[in-house]
């Protein structure tokens, strides 16, 4: 227990060389610190106080660290440094040491300050004493118990705070653990401030209570003359003991907090990986001072925040980091599909800068039919994320070449298997003829799909299935059996990967039965129902990605061609070109189009010129009016290319690749459909 009121020491200028033989009497111990030379010269009653012989000590005083526990030792370093730190010419405290057989003694120390003309310090002298005998009646006990209980409480709050931040994953997370029950109200404090240090300035991130906010300091600069400010500047806490030492000190922060009734406050850097990374504050109304003892406790609180605070931010970061290069990976739109209504989802685990290896992908074909895909690349990495691009891109263009299922699938998994990695990965494709319902599926070591009836019945539907992508080429077994059903109107058709399924303590069969049952009980419109689904997926938690793919089938709109018109425009002969923009025109006006015109003539003439100038051969321009539940405008732009179009951002200065950026934003729908060699990109208008 520091001794605040200790007078100072008369010790002879001169000492050791004639030490005070008044010392010797009472069995008083005296020392001389040479702060300049980092020499702790003792007497031989000093040397007894300490259980030490002489030929046991260097002079070096952390040498002495094999008498005084660390916790004692820094508590006596705290009294000193605040000692020198205030101008104080002396100061006392009470410490332990550990005598030769093992037990732990009192002591008392006095030690008196002399500074040069400058005030800056040069010697410590004092004494040091066997205190044990004074301690010993039931008082001094009773104190020091007490003192040492109220210690391992402070001690204990800061094992649970840290614990609880243990958890944290979020900046958020850390201020939620502060202001939860178990937080800073255990030590005793009123309110707490907190800021984050951002580009040279301190953005406030947390105060409480509510109310309690001081306008104008929600972001600050750090040479402002603000607490916080001051301990990012100078990384050392700040401890205010009193409303006058406040008001005194931060003249222009205390007309503002005055209502709050503060007697007291304690500022902490926060201090990470050697920078200051922001500042906490935590205030009093119900005392004043801090003991040693909770300085030190205070002073390890801050290092456990602000350990917290880092892991918080880079978890944050990375976390924003997989999930850009996750959402880059998969389809940035989704088309949309005559005759069918589709949702997909997609939600990243909470592992970090992990990056999981889930798709999805919904492909046109032609004929009115659509291929559906689900699959999961082996692994939480950057590498099971570069597969799962690769193989997106690879089905999509073996389905949109017009192979069957099970080609694709097979295909699928001999490029996998000569990509030369060591992944692996589940897959299944489903293609379905929105016009009859059949649907043909292929499972390459995927979980079954489900299938949402219209009168709410859920059913998992069986698909015999061969080894994953990879393995199947690698042990020559590419036999992928098709499995079919009727997917009637009003029907869902749900495929996802096995995080939406599998629980830990669960079996992959009781999550299925889970989730039949979920969709079931779930909303009839397939976004609401992908939504209930992910939603419920986050609530469950769990540590791997889920991607989700919802299907559902409309009735057929019986739609009729009625009217049909075509030109073939060759490359280099422009009045080719000018006959099939005539031909728009006239069809335009012809089919009661008017009030689109310009938006059809110039979608139309940027996939003619697309065709022209990226295929080096000719177009077949095809324009067909469809009628049924609406009525709709269809142009179709035919080429010998399997190469398919891109669509991609110009950029401000670009002269060219804005053709299918407009065509996206003019038309209601557009799309690339495979023609034996070639291909035609097509786009449709509604009509009044």
């Amino acid at each position: 227990m520091a001794d605040r009121g200790a007078s100072a020491l008369s010790l002879p200028e001169d000492w050791p060389a004639h030490p005070d033989p008044i010392l010797a009497l009472n069995r008083m111990g005296s020392f001389d610190w040479d702060l300049d030379a980092g020499l702790f010269h003792m007497d031989a009653q000093a040397f007894e106080v300490f259980d030490l012989r002489p030929e046991e000590y260097d002079g070096r005083p952390e040498s002495l660290a094999v008498r005084v526990p660390p916790p004692e030792s820094a508590r006596l370093d705290a009294v000193i440094a605040r000692a020198i730190k205030d101008g104080s010419e002396n100061y006392g405290a009470y410490f332990r040491i550990r005598c030769r057989d093992g037990t732990l003694r009192w002591t008392h120390t006095q030690g008196y300050i002399r500074r040069d003309e400058t005030g800056r310090p040069r010697r410590v002298v004092g004494i040091v004493r066997d205190a044990t005998d004074e301690l010993a009646d039931g008082t001094a006990r009773s104190l020091r118990a007490a003192q040492e209980e109220a210690f391992r409480q402070q001690t204990s709050v800061v094992q649970v705070i840290s614990a609880a931040l243990a958890h944290a994953r979020s900046v958020q997370d850390v201020i939620d653990v502060l202001k939860d029950t178990h937080g800073v109200r255990h030590l005793g404090a009123a309110s707490l401030v907190m800021g984050l240090v951002e580009a040279g300035r301190i953005r406030l991130v947390a105060e409480g209570p509510a109310g309690s906010f001081v306008p104008g300091t929600r972001v600050t600069r750090i040479d402002e003359p603000y607490p916080m400010s001051e301990v990012v500047r100078t990384l050392t806490p700040r401890f205010i003991e009193s409303p006058e030492e406040f008001a005194a000190g931060y003249p222009i922060l205390w007309p503002h907090i005055t209502d709050l009734h503060i007697t007291s406050a304690a500022y902490l850097p926060l201090i990470a990986q050697a920078r200051p990374i922001g500042a906490m504050g935590l205030l009093y109304d119900d005392r004043r001072g801090f003991s040693t003892e909770e300085r030190a406790v205070l002073v390890a609180l801050g290092s456990s925040i602000a350990q917290s605070l880092m892991r918080a931010m880079l978890y944050e970061q990375e976390k924003d980091l997989a999930q850009g290069l996750q959402q880059a990976m998969l389809p940035r739109t989704i088309p949309s599909v005559r005759g069918a209504d589709v949702a997909v989802r997609y939600r990243s685990a909470a592992l970090g800068r992990d990056i999981g290896g889930d798709w999805y992908d919904l492909i046109p074909l032609p004929g009115g039919r659509v291929g559906a895909v689900i699959g999961d690349v082996q692994g939480h990495d950057t590498h099971a994320a570069a597969v799962m691009g690769q193989l997106r891109i690879v089905l999509r263009a073996y389905a949109a070449e017009g192979h069957t299922p099970a080609t694709v699938m097979a295909r699928a998994s001999v490029f996998l298997h000569e990509l030369d990695t060591d992944r692996f990965a589940t897959c299944l494709y489903a293609e379905a003829d929105l016009s009859t319902g059949v649907v043909q599926m292929v499972r390459a070591g995927h979980i079954d799909p489900l299938v949402r009836g219209s009168d709410g019945s859920c059913a998992r539907i069986p698909v015999e299935g061969g080894l994953p992508l990879g393995l199947s080429a690698e042990f020559g077994r590419l036999e992928y059996p098709v499995a079919t059903l009727e997917l009637d109107p009003g029907h869902t058709l749900l495929l996802c990967t096995d995080g939406l399924v599998e629980q830990p303590g669960t079996d992959l069969d009781d999550g299925m039965r889970s989730l039949t049952a979920l969709v079931a009980d779930g909303p009839d419109e397939v976004r609401d129902l992908a939504d209930r689904l992910i939603q419920r997926s986050e609530e469950q938690g769990g540590d791997d990605d889920v991607a989700l793919l919802l299907l559902r089938r409309r009735a057929p709109e019986a739609a009729r061609p009625a009217g049909r018109l075509q030109q073939h425009v060759a490359p280099g002969d422009p009045e080719a070109l000018v006959q099939a923009r005539h031909m728009i025109r006239a069809a335009v006006r012809a089919w009661g189009a008017r009030d689109r015109a310009d938006e059809i003539e110039l979608a139309a003439d940027e996939l003619i010129t697309n065709a022209l100038l990226h295929t080096e051969g000719s177009a077949v321009v095809t324009l067909r009016s469809l009628v049924g539940r609406e009525r709709r405008l269809r142009i179709e732009v035919e080429d010998a290319s399997s190469a398919l179009p891109r669509r991609r951002d110009a950029g401000e200065d670009g002269v060219s690749g804005r053709g299918l950026l407009l065509v996206d934003r003019l038309a209601d729908a557009w799309g690339v459909e495979a023609r034996g060699g070639g291909k035609a990109v097509w786009c449709e208008f509604r009509l009044p």
